[in-house]
């Protein structure tokens, strides 16, 4: 499974748009776009999810489960548990430093 931020997420690491994502998947930009959009896990075709996932790991992106641990041993990012996304954009102004709880 993949959800939508890990998706954004994947997709910053390596630098890329939605279109070059598109091209690399095989999949539509509208595709992506819907996928990027979901409210958490990407629910959709299995072929596409399939694309999509051969795609991003193919370009280098480990994809970790929820609770998993990273197989690479190299350098990731994981949201804490209980952390709202929408919420993180604002604590930034709250104090110096970050200010997330």
């Amino acid at each position: 499974m993949i959800t939508a931020p890990q998706l954004r997420a994947a997709r910053s690491l390596l630098g890329i748009d939605q279109r070059r994502l598109a091209e690399l998947s095989g999949l539509s930009v509208p595709t992506i776009q819907r996928m990027e959009a979901s409210g958490s896990i990407i629910r959709g075709n299995v072929d596409s999810l399939m694309k999509l996932i051969a795609a991003l790991e193919m370009a280098g992106i480990e994809l970790i489960g929820e609770g998993a641990a990273s197989q690479g041993g190299g350098r990731g990012v994981r949201l804490k548990t209980g952390i709202d996304p929408a919420r993180a954009s604002d604590a930034g102004d709250a104090e110096p430093g970050g200010g997330l709880p």
